[in-house]
């Protein structure tokens, strides 16, 4: 019993010391400066009163000691449009905030802002105020005010008068948004059109979509994350879908960052001065339908960036078509696929009319052994013509396809790839360098005097989008 006595008084001696020397710890003000792991947090461009992501702040103690920073705080106080949570409690303003030697705590970033105008800078500082001076974290944001397409089971999100988008508003898409039959949606130039994940738009039956960019101000089709990590994935949003008879005239524009690009079924589109790149599937997937492009630029689709069947007229004019990627390496990655034959909605194998594929002053490459597949069926040839391009094929050999003065590159030819600068999405620029072999070897074109970027072309135009 005494034993039994004895032992529960030790423990609660010990736990009382414990106790006691847990109270006793002191903390001093720093007497050196603090590190960050950010100097400035860059947070995603934000849209009025729709809250960001949280983005992170290290604050390190390198001190041999624990210390208490006597205030931690925003800049602007109440008035600010950032809000912190500094170890674990949400504020703007914080006072005698511990850190125990040799550690770090968290400071946790969001903002969810009121816009002022169409776009506007969101600028503000943690302070860190202490014996060692004051040091701060800038945090900076794009605010942007927009337009929301919201479908709900009571709201069909659907566009059913003629309409045009100005860029005043950023138009925020969640859900589908569908332009009904027969009716008109323009896009005036640099409007900033974002969709919600699992998102896209639907151009129904005999409806017509214009994109009408500019030079200089283009517009932006793409997911609605705006951090540039998002910049150079796919799969943020669905796709834009074209039903039979619909039509789409786009010029100057980015469309960027889904699983599909343009997903069209019997539809025509006529495309200028361009970009279409970062896919999960397709930057186009066409069944029976009509496209003519001119100064072009697609890179970076899983499966390949134009995929043809079922039929159709296709032109490309001036098309830069690489596929390259880090992030889809496993996949195909073609460049341009084409079969005349299509599968129903039973599943059925079907075969479609003569199929155009026309390829002038163009370059069409990957890193794979065949930028260009081709299945004709073997009751329909392809009317198959390639001239003045520089194209990553090695079946020639294949009758009846007419490769009129173009530079076909096969697998033991290494000495003309195109020499891009630049061919990964985070830094795509898909010019070709001064010795590439795409340079002044096409044949002028009276209808295309210019190229992407407004530069003239020459009496010996180079291939590609770029002069």
């Amino acid at each position: 019993m005494k034993f039994k006595l004895l032992l529960a008084f030790s423990f609660w001696a010990l736990l009382l010391a414990v106790s006691c020397n847990k109270d006793d710890i002191t903390f001093d003000e720093p007497t050196q400066p603090l590190s960050f792991s950010r100097d400035t947090v860059f947070c995603d461009t934000v849209y009025h009163q729709v809250r960001s992501e949280t983005y992170v702040v290290k604050v390190y103690n390198n001190e041999n000691k624990d210390v208490i920073i006597p205030r931690i705080n925003l800049e602007k106080g109440a008035s600010s449009l950032y809000r912190i949570n500094v170890d674990g409690k949400a504020g703007y303003d914080f006072k005698d905030v511990p850190l125990r030697k040799k550690d770090s705590l968290y400071i946790f970033v969001e903002i969810a802002p009121e816009a002022t105008g169409p776009e506007a800078i969101a600028e503000d500082r943690v302070l860190f105020s202490s014996g060692a001076g004051q040091q701060h974290v800038t945090l900076f944001s794009v605010v942007q005010d927009a337009e929301f397409f919201i479908k709900t089971p009571t709201n069909p999100n659907v566009i059913d008068v003629n309409t045009t988008w100005s860029n005043t508003k950023a138009k925020i898409i969640y859900g589908d948004l569908t332009i009904n039959p027969g009716i008109k949606l323009n896009i005036q130039a640099g409007t900033k059109v974002y969709f919600h994940s699992n998102s896209g738009m639907k151009v129904s039956d005999a409806a017509t979509l214009n994109i009408n960019g500019a030079l200089n101000n283009e517009v932006i089709l793409r997911g609605d994350r705006n951090d540039t990590y998002y910049d150079t994935i796919p799969n943020n949003w669905n796709s834009i879908r074209m039903e039979a008879n619909s039509i789409l005239n786009m010029t100057h524009a980015r469309l960027f960052g889904g699983k599909r690009g343009l997903d069209m079924k019997k539809a025509t589109a006529t495309i200028n001065n361009s970009f279409i790149h970062t896919f999960q599937d397709y930057g186009i997937y066409a069944l029976t339908s009509t496209v003519n492009a001119t100064n072009l630029v697609m890179n970076n689709c899983g499966l390949s960036c134009i995929w043809i069947y079922g039929g159709g007229n296709h032109s490309y004019t001036y098309a830069t078509i690489a596929n390259y990627s880090k992030t889809l390496a496993s996949f195909t990655r073609e460049g341009i696929f084409a079969t005349n034959e299509w599968k129903d909605d039973n599943g059925q194998t079907q075969q479609a009319a003569l199929q155009q594929l026309s390829i002038k002053n163009s370059i069409v490459y990957s890193d794979k052994d065949n930028a260009v597949h081709v299945e004709p069926s073997l009751n329909q040839q392809f009317g198959f013509l390639i001239q003045n391009s520089l194209i990553k094929y090695s079946n020639i050999s294949e009758s009846g396809y007419d490769f009129s003065n173009s530079l076909i590159v096969t697998q033991s030819d290494k000495n003309k790839d195109p020499q891009f600068i630049n061919y990964f999405t985070a830094k795509q620029n898909l010019r070709v360098k001064p010795l590439s072999p795409a340079r002044n070897v096409g044949a002028p074109l009276s209808s295309v005097t210019t190229d992407i970027v407004g530069v003239s072309r020459s009496t010996t135009p180079t291939l590609g989008a770029y002069e």
